[in-house]
């Protein structure tokens, strides 16, 4: 071992250096392909995407508990819709602004130790969260901020992981397994929140759930997950990184990932707005038609809309999720733009049912579920696709910081604003505290959310127009300083007859083989 390895057991704590198994043990394991590239076997990949998966149904399901609790958490502290949307939003400010800051990191260092202390540091604060006194909202406000430092650490660097593990139709299908856990997480938060907060009569309890399972996400990682080799199953040239500035500088030239970030940017709109306020709309809705009774206990409200939305939320986002994967599988056969119009198509479509479902409220609850059931299904779609294609349009360098910039961007223009928006749009069409009007002006608000897919729509549309020549420039990238392989000269350049010419930049000297000939120097005269 040279002196610049690192052995699998002791890659120290910022090496950016892999854990991948020798290769030897590694051949002994399986046989050559994808995952003996990667440097991990093929059983330990799937147990690491496992893994991963298990976080990220966490990562969710601790993110929408508060929003399973949401009107106990107002009738506590006497709050109104503006300082309650303003739980989410101060939570996806944190997360957005240390996303760039964890993906520059993955980009360079050890993926795993930098999730093990987030998740560490997400799991205490969540913990804390739950003492919150009644006279100290502002502390509820602080710690659900911090939160956002687990979420981020590993947010983007985990798909980071599961693309060095596999490509292609491989990568499509772990992809759609470890975003499954998106939905399915959130409905759990609706769902553990709501239930645990009706066991307990105290919603604190809900919020003590979670740290107890991020305590076994940290082990998990310790001891079961390695580091894969960064781009290795692609088959490339050795990869080095380059600066964070060159590296926005190529991703803000790269315009599949620009305007699909952009289109994602209206998922996470759409998406946050109803993950906060749909089970608080349906509980005002039904008060509304005198179907419930209102709050009267401060610590707890007696409601079945968050489980039932959480419910929905499971069931649509596996459906959703798995639907959109196997229509886009089926189109890549017809056309290499299938996964930007399946993102288009899910969000257009989504956009009509979740009008009908705000819209029909207040007349039938059996037609506002089922139009929630099929916009939220349609809105699921895009998850794992997403994913993908910022994937493949992106080299493997760059790619945790490419995650990390559009989680920025999809949160500081999506969900980072949307709750809290909705919520002050909502105070502000109030004309009176009576109950007509609470329900009324959220049911306004929330309006806003078709617009906002139809135009993310738009973009996913755009983005199919330039998705073939950026996919084939990132697999086709070769890194300053290494060779790349060029078709033969035409036969009227006056140059010597060779088939291929390996290219070094800088081009001064030039480098070129004759056809089975030793490589030689075209040297500048000294």
């Amino acid at each position: 071992m040279s002196l610049g390895q690192h052995s699998s057991d002791s890659a120290p704590l910022f090496s950016s250096d892999s854990e991948a198994e020798a290769p030897e043990e590694a051949a002994g394991r399986r046989g050559g392909g994808e995952e003996a590239a990667s440097g991990v076997s093929g059983v330990r990949a799937r147990l690491i995407v496992f893994i991963l998966c298990y976080i990220n149904l966490l990562n969710y399901m601790d993110r929408f508990t508060v929003a399973g609790v949401l009107p106990d958490i107002e009738n506590y502290f006497q709050i109104d819709d503006g300082k309650s949307g303003l739980l989410q939003t101060v939570f996806i400010c944190s997360y957005m602004v240390l996303a760039p800051v964890f993906g520059y990191l993955g980009d360079r260092y050890n993926r795993k130790y930098i999730m093990c202390g987030g998740i560490a540091v997400w799991s205490v604060v969540t913990l804390a969260s739950s003492f919150t006194p009644q006279q100290h909202f502002w502390a509820l406000l602080l710690t659900r901020g911090l939160v956002g430092v687990g979420e981020a650490s590993y947010s983007t660097i985990a798909p980071t992981i599961i693309a060095d593990l596999y490509v292609k139709e491989k990568r499509t299908s772990m992809l759609s397994v470890f975003y499954f856990a998106i939905p399915v997480g959130s409905g759990l938060g609706y769902i553990v929140g709501s239930q645990v907060s009706a066991v307990a009569q105290d919603w604190h309890w809900a919020l003590r759930v979670t740290p107890a399972l991020g305590l076994i996400a940290v082990l998990l990682l310790l001891f079961v997950v390695r580091e894969p080799k960064r781009g290795a199953v692609e088959a490339r040239a050795e990869l080095h990184q380059t600066s964070w500035l060159t590296d926005l500088r190529a991703l803000s030239r790269n315009r599949s990932f620009v305007l699909s970030t952009l289109g994602f940017t209206a998922v996470a709109f759409v998406t946050g707005s109803l993950a906060l306020w749909a089970p608080t709309f349906l509980f005002r809705a039904a008060v509304f038609s005198g179907q419930k009774a209102p709050c009267a206990d401060e610590a707890h409200c007696a409601s079945s809309e968050s489980l039932i939305f959480g419910i929905i939320t499971v069931i649509t986002g596996v459906l959703g999720v798995f639907s959109g994967v196997q229509v886009s599988r089926h189109l890549r056969r017809k056309t290499p733009r299938a996964d930007p119009y399946v993102c288009a198509a899910g969000l257009l479509l989504s956009a009509p049912f979740l009008y009908l479902a705000i819209v029909f409220a207040q007349g039938s609850t059996a037609a506002t579920y089922v139009f929630i059931f099929l916009g939220e299904t349609f809105l699921s779609m895009n998850w794992a696709i997403v994913a993908d294609i910022l994937l493949y349009v992106v080299v493997p360098t760059r790619r945790s910081t490419a995650e990390a910039l559009q989680i920025v961007v999809s949160h500081l223009l999506g969900d980072a604003g949307s709750p809290y928006m909705i919520g002050v749009l909502s105070d502000s069409l109030r004309r009176s505290d009576s109950f007509l009007w609470r329900f009324r002006s959220l049911q306004l608000s929330l309006l806003l959310c078709s617009f906002v897919a139809v135009v993310g729509g738009a973009f996913f549309l755009a983005t199919a127009l330039f998705v073939e020549s950026d996919r084939t420039r990132a697999e086709s990238h070769v890194p300053a300083g290494e060779p790349r392989l060029l078709p033969p000269d035409p036969p009227d350049r006056n140059l010597l007859s060779h088939r291929w010419l390996l290219w070094f930049q800088p081009t001064s000297p030039s480098w070129f083989r004759r056809a089975g000939g030793p490589l030689e120097c075209r040297c500048p005269a000294s």
